[in-house]
């Protein structure tokens, strides 16, 4: 078992991991809040005229949630990620890093089989396939 240290870390690199996953946060959340706003504006079109004339803005309101709450959340995760990495760094200048023990968990490792061995008159006994 080995105990390390993490003291600093990429700050750009934090920012495009959580960039990601705050992407996938956002499809999670966009889809079906899009596809919800899309079937109640689809019920209030077949309501006929009288029913709401503006009915057809819930139907274009849920493809825009499905398209932009999950760049929003992508850009707030980036910038998250890039503040939370700075503050980190600055935090671990003053108190040490994020301490951690690492454990071999594999049993044995064995050495890769040897690469195959070509003849070389394999390929030039001049024969044609």
């Amino acid at each position: 078992m080995a105990n390390m240290t993490l003291k600093r870390i990429g700050v750009f690199s934090i920012a495009k991991i959580m960039g990601v996953v705050w992407a996938g946060l956002g499809l999670v959340i966009g889809i079906p809040l899009g596809l919800l706003m899309m079937v109640f504006g689809a019920a209030m079109m077949s309501m006929g005229n009288e029913g709401a004339p503006g009915a057809g803005i819930g139907i274009g309101l849920g493809l825009f949630y499905m398209i932009f709450i999950p760049i929003m959340y992508a850009f707030m995760g980036f910038i998250f990620g890039l503040v939370g990495g700075l503050i980190y760094n600055v935090a671990s200048g003053f108190i040490g890093g994020v301490e951690f023990e690492l454990e071999n968990t594999s049993l044995e490792y064995g050495a890769p089989p040897p690469p195959p061995q070509w003849t070389a008159n394999q390929y030039s006994s001049g024969q044609q396939m």
